[in-house]
């Protein structure tokens, strides 16, 4: 047995959040910041691995296909460990040029002897050291003859959503639209303009070795350019910011809530949303956010906490029942429902794999029980604005017109005066914009405004 301390303990590492992702299904973010946040790595070893991690999930489907090209066992008989060190050789071979073949190939022969047994090291050591040889001579789907298989392949999406967004937004859209998923997000905070304003936050940020520049679209928001350990900076700590994508901003803009009034978000978690809400109310009025998770409620606490915001009442609730003492009492409700995701999976690609086509119809009876709830708590006059992190029109567009043909109480309001200039869409006049990635450079998000006549 290979002692552990020669071990590249960065590799080994990456492979054990790995194997928990795609063994336990553990959300990826919650697995790397869980695993990081209890070492004491460099700030180098720790992009390392999360690098290895999120590029091994990203690339797993492209990843597999080259595996079976070149191995002797079928990817279903070989164990998670192996089958895990694997898609890291291959992830370092095919999508890292700084990585050298031979480390790659030695460091996951070393993986494999610990995890394994000396036939499974020699038997990654032949298939990675064949493919690293065949690189540049792997056969991939024809593009003529099958098109769907092709970008499921190439740009490593599961054939099924493939053909979904080829059947709903065309050759070209959905070529970009799943080219877009694969670039690296950037991390994008807001300026907390409770605490400080963005030159500040910036000089502060540049005091801490970080490095910034302006966001798209929102005036009180940066981009982090060589982002590390986000809950380590004292920055964060001092509740300077909250990590948040421009998208995700826009919906609180859209709200629009006014110092002084009340306002429920009906699910809430992890506290973005409702927390910037209390900054545009100035800290003033009162604002319910709920969860149906109860360990999700001291995310949205503990984020309140630090950002120095203190008109959030964090409570457990679930959000498809209907709260009767609630009725007509809020000025404005936001309902972030729950969805597909498809519009962040650059951020979390493991949402290709734990989604399925079945998921959807499941999900819409959902966002359809906690939107007609919702709606009973906004009085008349007031604002319901409904959102979504999803491109899907059924739970979008499609959703809206649905509870408005069985709500007429509630209109359409134009939101155009409320979306920043270089996000303009013809249908933010008819109360709602749909953002992709691919278009727009940001997180694919669906904002949707009405109010409800007086």
């Amino acid at each position: 047995m290979i002692n552990i301390m020669k071990l590249d303990l960065v590799r080994e590492n990456a492979l054990k959040i790995l194997y928990e992702i795609n063994k336990s299904g553990a959300y990826s973010n919650i697995a790397i910041n869980k695993k990081l946040a209890d070492s004491n790595l460099s700030t180098l070893d720790r992009a390392f691995i999360t690098e290895l991690v999120y590029g091994s999930l990203k690339w797993k489907l492209t990843i597999d296909y080259i595996i079976k090209r070149f191995s002797s066992v079928r990817i279903k008989k070989l164990s998670p460990w192996i089958l895990n060190i694997l898609r890291l050789g291959v992830y370092q071979l095919i999508y890292m040029d700084k990585i050298p073949q031979s480390a790659a190939c030695n460091e996951s022969v070393k993986l494999a002897k610990r995890y394994g047994h000396s036939a499974s090291s020699r038997y990654v050591n032949a298939v990675l050291r064949n493919i690293a040889r065949s690189r540049d001579k792997i056969d991939y789907p024809n593009k003529n003859k099958d098109y769907s298989l092709y970008l499921s392949v190439k740009y490593s999406h599961p054939e099924w959503m493939v053909k979904s967004w080829l059947n709903l937004f065309g050759e070209s859209f959905t070529e970009e639209l799943v080219k877009s998923n694969n670039e690296q997000a950037p991390l994008t905070i807001r300026v907390n303009t409770l605490k400080t304003n963005k030159e500040e936050l910036r000089c502060e940020l540049n005091k801490e070795g970080f490095s910034t520049k302006n966001t798209k679209y929102i005036e009180n928001a940066l981009i982090i350019d060589n982002p590390s350990s986000i809950i380590k900076m004292e920055t964060f700590k001092n509740g300077l910011f909250q990590v948040q994508d421009e998208s995700s901003m826009l919906v609180a803009k859209v709200l629009d809530p006014k110092p002084g009034e009340f306002v429920i978000d009906v699910c809430s978690a992890p506290g973005g949303k409702a927390t910037h809400i209390g900054q545009l109310m100035q800290n003033r009025g009162q604002i319910i956010a709920r969860d149906i998770h109860d360990h999700k409620i001291k995310l949205i606490k503990d984020a309140a906490l630090r950002l120095g915001i203190d008109i959030i009442r964090a409570e457990v609730f679930d959000a498809s029942r209907e709260d009767l003492k609630l009725a007509q009492k809020a000025d404005c409700v936001l309902v972030d429902a729950p969805c597909t995701g498809f519009g962040i999976i650059r951020r979390k690609p493991d949402i290709k794999w734990t989604r399925n086509a079945e998921d959807l119809d499941e999900i819409i009876k959902i966002q359809e029980k906690i939107l007609k709830a919702s709606s009973s708590y906004v009085k008349p006059g007031g604002v319901l604005v409904y959102s979504t992190c999803t491109i899907e029109p059924k739970e979008n567009e499609e959703m809206v017109k649905s509870f408005l043909k069985d709500n007429r109480e509630f209109e359409l309001e134009d939101i155009s005066s409320l979306i920043p200039e270089g996000l303009k869409k013809d249908t933010a006049k008819e109360g709602y914009i749909q953002l992709y990635t691919n278009v727009d450079g940001i997180d694919g998000f669906f904002i949707s405004k009405m109010r409800k006549r007086s």
